[in-house]
């Protein structure tokens, strides 16, 4: 009993310097601040808000993008006032959504202006001023139509345009399986969009996926940059051919990578050259916010994001913080 007893006192010398090191495992959150993404909860059926903002707070990502707006908030249970009663009683941030309604049908104008602004006017409640636009999914709603990419860009230039009247920027998000995906795309999209009324928020692991070379496509568009993606990702192995078998038969070709969310790894675990992203914004003295926004959580969210943080504090934090 009384060995126990003094386990027990002798432990509680070590608390200071277990709660220390905890601590500094956290994001610094000064010029850079950390976000997460709604969208890996969506995973996990039965997820309340609750568990995501307790994510937030416990590993030291204070603000978070919301996906699938305004259709999460109906899917968590939560009106925008008790989102903003919750958030602010913890101190987290809203900081963006993920905005998907961009249109490149011309009858469509109005109606993708006006979602555009109502987004925006979700976002100023919550003290945030960027909106992330995706592009439109391939071969979906004329896409594929002659001029379609030009009306895409129109439509961008309108609503940097508005959202500059309501004192926010907008940035076009790359994403695999839309209309801004590869470098190729990239750069033609940053040609035809007035760099006055329209930015890149850049996803790095669909970069990655993309063929890019990640550091060097961020490296050339950093003036329009005002909000990024760090989400890590590693190419699926080549997928080996099939070969016959003595008796002339051909074995099944077996799958490879595993879909897309399989390629997506925790920070540090896959391909992206993350340093050298970070130098790049240390150069342009970046200060905003970055979403590592995880497709999967091979653990569950908490220890995952709990890795995330730690390499930021390891591996980032002494390039740039």
């Amino acid at each position: 009993m009384n060995i126990s007893r003094r386990n027990f006192i002798a432990s509680l010398s070590l608390l200071p310097a277990a709660l220390a090191h905890a601590q500094s495992q956290v994001p610094a959150n000064k010029n850079i601040k950390w976000a997460v993404s709604s969208n890996l909860w969506g995973y996990f059926p039965g997820s309340m808000f609750t568990d995501m903002m307790d994510v937030m707070s416990a590993t030291g990502f204070p603000g978070i993008r919301l996906a699938n707006f305004p259709g999460c908030l109906n899917k968590f249970g939560m009106t925008a006032a008790q989102l903003q009663t919750e958030m602010s009683k913890r101190k987290l941030n809203v900081v963006t959504i993920s905005w998907n309604s961009l249109s490149v049908d011309p009858a469509m104008r109005q109606q993708t202006l006006d979602s555009a602004r109502e987004a925006m006017k979700f976002l100023a409640d919550f003290g945030a001023n960027h909106l992330v636009v995706f592009s439109p999914g391939l071969n979906r709603g004329g896409t594929a139509a002659p001029g379609a990419f030009e009306e895409m860009c129109k439509r961008c230039n309108e609503i940097g345009e508005l959202a500059g009247t309501m004192g926010f920027t907008a940035g076009v998000h790359n994403h695999l399986g839309q209309m801004v995906q590869t470098r190729e795309q990239i750069d033609r999209f940053m040609t035809l969009v007035d760099p006055k009324l329209f930015g890149f928020s850049p996803d790095t692991a669909h970069l990655q996926l993309a063929g890019c070379d990640v550091a060097g496509t961020i490296d050339k568009y950093k003036s329009r940059i005002k909000f990024l993606d760090y989400k890590d990702a590693k190419l699926p192995a080549p997928t080996p051919a099939p070969t016959a078998a003595a008796d002339g038969t051909v074995a099944a070709r077996p799958a490879g990578g595993g879909g897309f969310i399989q390629n997506i790894y925790d920070l540090g675990d896959g391909e992206v050259d993350f340093p050298g992203c970070h130098r790049i914004l240390k150069g342009m003295k970046y200060k905003g916010w970055i979403c590592v926004d995880l497709d999967i959580a091979r653990l569950k969210p908490m220890a995952d994001y709990v890795r995330c943080g730690t390499y930021v504090v390891k591996t980032l934090e002494p390039i740039y913080m």
